[in-house]
């Protein structure tokens, strides 16, 4: 129970105790003074004021200085020996004074002692070394007295202190006990048996005090295990539970006695250090403990029959002058965590200014988003595509986003943040049925084009309405003959990664409703010739990383090439995007590819004017 709130209570029976000695503690002067005692009287209750003033310091040591976990060590210790010697001062009185049976003192003394064992063992109940050696201190000395009395009525009374204070121990050790299990239940994870996320946040408030007080920094480490949900739903939460209690014994080993470790909930697990200077050497030191923690976590696990691999994410952020509202520190490490989750897992990112700024924007454009497409100011562009001989014959339907604030953004910035969010879906709505409308006007103004290409989201494809969407959509715009135009859905290699089984059905009903699909980026990913056998592909396109490398470097030429004879064989059209110059047209040309689209044709433009320019005879 290392907390200093838990001390709290400890620390207000100071006072208590002083108070309940002090003024009592006059009566036994006065009997002094009537009964000519005076002078030990006195010279007990002079220790008895010297005794009170150092549990005053004590006290006052506590309410003035928010302690670290070895400064608390120190107090308690002190706090021990001013317990001891108060009520060790009861039983000095009680031994100077049972000798006066002549003025009746001993009866007082007897009552005095008793009642300090009651108060002792109310007053110190949360603490079980004071209780019961305090206890053994004040009741001895009766059992003692009343052996000595040599009559048998005094063999009885010494009998029965020693069954008063088996009931006092007992009622005091089953109160600890209960003080105790709650305690422990109310600030321990019930299953890792590590402090939990209330006890933590406690642990902050005087860690955020000596740091302010005393200049320092503190480090905190948030870890979340990669890919957690796949052991527990392939495996089952039993292996899951296991396996987070053998995590969290590696880290308490690791970190013991360097920082104090929690779990937040699920695989989610904190450490914070102690007060540290700030040099340059505690921030490397952090970041090669956090690194060092990595490699104790990747080490394989062995759950009852099951030989387990897991990796970790981990956030990093230096703590100064932070604030406890709303736990905007947690909220800190825990965007560095997702930023290290990002970037592929199993690695350590240190929170940092860029950082927060980057997220700042991302949450000011995810907010700006929802009011965008609430608002319908969005605007879709068109990039032509071409032939062979320059002739266009398609277009892809682009993006654009234009802020009154935030200016242009670009399509690389707010479509990951729309796919994280799950707005894409909503955007995904408003793409299409902007280009289906504006597709079918220009069919009904007689301005044909063979290919008419679409980004299309996985989360999309994955949305079960969507099919429903673009059935609707279909036979609302186009007719039986306009089917022989191709409709091209893009979607990139990631769709690689996700449920196949799923992803293939909807493809597959999509393609009966007259759908081609593309995919983009094609060969930056995760592309596989069982994957093209697989899935209903009608064309691919070339990223443009590649294109752009033509004629200086010779790994992308090779990279093209394979590409394009990959394509062919399986009958897939090829399409160059990122064409910009008239050299790499050429080049692809030789390369026998079939649709061209860039700047060195055209940039993407407004609906109007790709209608001026290319529908204007």
């Amino acid at each position: 129970m290392k907390q200093q709130k838990y001390y709290n209570f400890l620390q207000k029976q100071i006072l208590l105790m002083i108070g309940l000695s002090l003024i009592p503690g006059i009566v036994y002067v006065f009997f002094g003074w009537a009964f000519n005692i005076l002078i030990p009287a006195l010279l007990w209750y002079i220790s008895l004021i010297f005794i009170s003033l150092y549990g005053i310091a004590v006290y006052r040591y506590f309410s003035n200085n928010k302690m670290n976990e070895e400064q608390l060590s120190r107090w308690y210790k002190h706090l021990t020996v001013f317990m001891y010697l108060i009520f060790s001062s009861w039983a000095v009185i009680f031994i100077l004074n049972i000798q006066y049976t002549e003025y009746n003192l001993h009866y007082i003394a007897i009552f005095t002692e008793l009642g300090a064992a009651v108060v002792a063992s109310a007053l110190l109940v949360s603490d079980k070394k004071l209780f019961m050696s305090i206890l053994w201190t004040l009741m001895l000395p009766l059992v003692i007295y009343f052996s000595l009395l040599g009559t048998w009525f005094g063999y009885v009374l010494s009998v029965f202190s020693l069954i008063f204070l088996g009931v006092l121990l007992y009622a005091a050790y089953n109160t600890n006990h209960l003080i105790r299990t709650n305690y422990y239940q109310a600030q321990h994870d019930m299953l890792t048996g590590l402090y939990n996320r209330r006890y933590f946040m406690e642990y902050m408030e005087p860690l955020h005090q000596r740091l302010l007080e005393k200049n320092k920094i503190s480090y905190m480490l948030l870890i979340d295990l990669d890919h957690f949900k796949m052991i527990n739903d392939s495996l089952g939460h039993e292996i899951g539970d296991k396996l987070l209690i053998a995590v969290a014994k590696r880290l308490a080993a690791y970190s013991k006695d360097k920082y104090i470790l929690a779990r937040l909930g699920g695989d989610e697990f904190i450490l914070v250090s102690d007060e540290l200077d700030k040099t340059k050497e505690t921030q490397e030191e952090a970041h090669n403990f956090a690194l060092r923690l990595l490699d104790e976590i990747r080490r394989p696990y062995s759950i009852e029959t099951h030989h387990l691999h897991i990796s970790a994410s981990i956030g990093l952020h230096e703590l100064e002058n932070f604030s406890l509202d709303s736990s905007n520190f947690i909220k800190e490490v825990d965007i560095a965590m997702y930023e290290a989750k990002s970037k592929g897992r199993d690695g350590v990112i240190v929170f940092n200014k860029d950082l927060s700024e980057r997220v700042e924007r991302h949450l000011e454009i995810e907010q700006r988003l929802h009011q965008t497409l609430n608002g319908n100011r969005l605007k879709v562009y068109y990039q032509p595509q071409f032939d062979r001989d320059s002739k266009i014959v398609g277009c892809e339907a682009l993006v654009r986003w234009f802020d009154d604030d935030l200016g242009e953004l670009s399509p690389d910035e707010f479509i990951p943040i729309a796919e994280n969010t799950g707005l894409i879906l909503e955007l995904g709505s408003y793409v299409l049925y902007e280009t289906f409308k504006v597709l079918h006007g220009w069919n009904e103004e007689g301005h044909y084009l063979q290919n008419f290409a679409i980004n299309i989201s996985i989360r999309q494809l994955l949305y079960e309405p969507f099919i429903e969407e673009v059935e609707v959509l279909m036979k609302y715009y186009f007719s039986k003959e306009d089917l022989s135009q191709k409709i091209i859905f893009e979607i990139t290699e990631h769709v690689f990664s996700q449920d196949m089984d799923k992803v293939v059905k909807t493809m597959k009903r999509l393609q009966k409703l007259g759908i081609i699909f593309s995919i983009d980026d094609f060969g930056t990913g995760y592309s596989s010739l069982s994957y093209l056998q697989e899935l209903p592909i009608g064309e691919v396109k070339i990223d443009k990383a590649f294109i752009a490398g033509l004629g200086s470097n010779g790994n992308s030429e090779k990279m093209i090439g394979t590409i394009i004879s990959i394509a062919k064989n399986f009958n897939l059209k090829i399409v160059s995007e990122g064409v910009e110059e008239a050299s790499q047209f050429e080049a692809l040309q030789a390369y026998d590819c079939d649709i061209f689209q860039g700047f060195y044709f055209d940039e993407a433009l407004p609906k109007e004017a790709f209608e001026q320019k290319y529908f204007t005879t």
